[in-house]
């Protein structure tokens, strides 16, 4: 069948171009996108020096399966997920499925020549654009009409939900929330920083309201985005300067909050690399820091920040467990606890995508979504 999808060139430019589908085979399954949200990842794709269809939270209908696939069957809702479990390679057989050795974009994709994805995407010429193969942005490529992708890359729901607010979850909403949740397990009472309130940094807020932190610390240097962190369990708020260098004024003010001795998690949210170090800076001795956004710059830490015995850990994806954890994600939203409706602060057309990215580069929404007609 044809389709349209976003095509990024490589080189900082995309364009909306027809792609043409094929039937999906084996454990593939074919997907009729319905919505996708947008990440600041996507933009970051359009300069991956190559041709690949955007896009890596959405939802959508199973219009089609491979003769190997038993978990779906045409017509079924689906959330998508980019971190496919292999089930097999040693960091699935600990449930590190996030960072499967084989499957992963992200673990195993990195270590691949150019012009070759890892074993968790279906293969290329399943779609096919300008008649040849094209990749699919982290194995699933969700900016596009339909998509082939592997059986393990969706996971079916029931749950009565708009598709605007099932596509943010396979990693926006998985991300914070893990974080905070499967990571650095919050505890109930504890007191909670979060540094940068975007898509991620307000589900980081969710998971520790969710967990029963009695403050939660939000910081960010954009009014509009503390006053989102309010609406979704922030107990106080901290407007940044960007010229307080690593946040150290900051850092006085969360001390002072937390009784001197600092909070007991702390989370950097904002992917700037000169705040790698900033959320060790504000947590008490045994606190544990938090890096959610994916620093992979060369940082420089002074090392007393460690004292004492302080941890700072750096996951991918909330360590999401895809078939575990989409589950509970849609239950505490059917309960009112997970705001997910709240979150999509704009729905944009696909020919529109140009003006969605435009509003998410300027802190405008918590999410802004892609829905597809």
């Amino acid at each position: 069948m044809l389709g349209k999808a976003a095509i990024s060139k490589g080189d900082g430019n995309f364009s909306i171009e027809e792609i043409e589908v094929k039937t999906p085979e084996n454990d593939e399954v074919l997907v009729k996108i319905q919505a996708a949200g947008l990440c600041h990842t996507d933009h970051d794709s359009l300069h991956w020096g190559r041709k690949v269809i955007l896009g890596h939270e959405g939802a959508g209908i199973v219009q089609a399966v491979g003769n190997a696939v038993t978990t779906v069957k045409p017509g079924d809702n689906v959330i998508l997920n980019w971190a496919i479990p292999c089930g097999k390679c040693f960091q699935c057989q600990e449930m590190n499925q996030h960072i499967c050795e084989n499957n992963s974009p992200v673990v195993a994709g990195d270590k691949l020549p150019d012009g070759e994805v890892s074993a968790g995407h279906a293969a290329l010429e399943r779609t096919l654009y300008q008649g040849k193969g094209i990749e699919r942005s982290f194995n699933i490529g969700t900016l596009s009409t339909h998509t082939v992708v592997k059986e393990q890359a969706v996971v079916k729901y029931e749950t009565a939900i708009p598709f605007s607010s099932a596509a943010i979850i396979g990693c926006g909403v998985m991300t914070g929330y893990g974080s905070a949740v499967n990571t650095a397990h919050v505890t109930p009472g504890s007191s909670v920083v979060v540094i940068g309130n975007g898509g991620v940094g307000l589900n980081v807020i969710q998971g520790a309201r969710i967990s029963g932190a009695a403050m939660i610390i939000a910081v960010d240097v954009n009014p509009n985005r503390l006053e989102m962190a309010k609406q979704f369990g922030a107990t106080h708020t901290i407007l940044a300067n960007k010229t307080d260098k690593n946040l150290q004024e900051v850092t006085k003010l969360v001390q002072k909050l937390t009784g001197n001795g600092g909070a007991d998690y702390a989370f950097e949210c904002t992917a700037i690399p000169a705040l790698g170090a900033a959320p060790l800076a504000m947590i008490r001795n045994a606190g544990t820091a938090v890096q959610v956004s994916g620093i992979e710059e060369e940082v420089t830490i002074d090392m007393s920040l460690f004292e004492w015995d302080k941890i700072y850990i750096n996951p991918l994806y909330g360590k999401c467990r895809p078939q575990i954890d989409f589950p509970i994600l849609l239950n505490l939203y059917k309960k009112g606890e997970l705001l997910l409706d709240e979150m999509v602060t704009k729905i944009y057309k696909f020919e529109d995508l140009d003006l969605a990215f435009e509003d998410m580069l300027a802190g405008k929404n918590a999410k802004g979504v892609i829905v597809f007609e």
